[in-house]
């Protein structure tokens, strides 16, 4: 679409609002003749003489009457449209974010994502999706905030460190290995449960534990860190899960934590969110808020340590 000159915008409102080329002109701070020549083009493109003698002054044509409303509300959407975002405002904000992460995470630093939201954003909604096959990709589209151990990302791709974490061992505190911290051997002896989304039962701990020639009795892969917790308050059977869930784990549920007896990495966990989202202020604000209530988990566990066998 062709479109005029929209610089001759804030001239014919000006000219209609004021009835008068010197009234006009004097308001845009130009000339007389200047806006004189600016009211020459403004009849050949709307095609109406829009200002026309009368007497020793000028009237308006019935045309420019009848735009009149229509060109001043035009200018101040074009205004409203070319102005930088307003300033954030949480307690009228209407969002809907998506946020993909573990069920560790929404234990951990979920829950108190909510509950701040509630309070300091009640029209913010949060849509939480599971861990998966992880595409970077769905970030310029599907989802809002990527949380966890992050895949390489893409140049369109922005993260920020979450810090990083430690694995425990959980046990119901009736199971006779519960009773004492573990040495390795026993360790490796007692029944596990494993989590893994993809069903894999191998991990760093049996390379850990391969490297001493040790092997370790699996005996079941679930998809999450609740349903292994669940299987080790039923079973006499042993859930390695992040440390800060099994905070609550303890607490909630009444299982007893055990020192994990291997030099085990701590896995690095970040944010990730797209270009797209980067200076939105809204969305910066999400930002904050899981970087400030993650760092709070962390310093939870390392503060506090968990109740141990023993």
């Amino acid at each position: 679409m062709q479109l005029p000159d929209l610089n001759l915008l804030p001239a014919l409102d000006a000219l209609l609002r004021t009835g008068s080329v010197a009234g006009a002109a004097a308001e845009m701070r130009v000339s007389a003749s200047a806006m004189s020549r600016t009211l020459g083009r403004l009849r050949r493109v709307v095609g109406d003489a829009l200002l026309v003698p009368a007497g020793r002054g000028l009237v308006l044509t019935p045309a420019a009457r009848a735009m009149r409303p229509g060109v001043r509300a035009a200018l101040e959407a074009a205004s409203a449209a070319l102005q930088p975002p307003l300033p954030l405002e949480l307690d009228t904000l209407e969002r809907e974010f998506t946020i993909r992460c573990s069920d560790a995470f929404c234990v951990s630093v979920g829950s108190g994502l909510v509950a701040y939201a509630a309070e300091a954003a009640p029209g913010v909604r949060l849509r939480l999706l599971p861990e998966g096959d992880e595409d970077p990709a769905d970030l310029r589209d599907r989802v809002d905030l990527d949380v966890g151990v992050l895949p390489p990302l893409p140049p369109d791709v922005r993260s920020s460190p979450l810090g990083s974490g430690s694995y425990t061992a959980v046990a119901r505190k009736s199971a006779p290995f519960a009773r004492r911290p573990l040495g390795v051997e026993e360790f490796a002896a007692v029944p596990h449960v494993t989590v893994s989304r993809h069903g894999r039962a191998h991990s760093v701990v049996d390379d850990r534990l391969r490297a001493l020639g040790l092997t370790r009795d699996v005996r079941a892969t679930v998809p999450t860190y609740g349903a292994a917790c669940f299987m080790a308050l039923g079973a006499d059977v042993l859930a390695l899960v992040p440390s800060g869930y099994a905070v609550h784990a303890v607490r909630e549920m009444g299982l007893v934590a055990l020192d994990i007896p291997l030099d085990l990495p701590e896995a690095e966990s970040a944010q990730a969110w797209h270009l797209r989202v980067d200076a939105d202020p809204a969305h910066r604000w999400l930002r904050a808020a899981v970087e400030r209530l993650s760092g709070q988990a962390h310093a939870r566990v390392r503060k506090g340590g968990l109740p141990s066998a023993g």
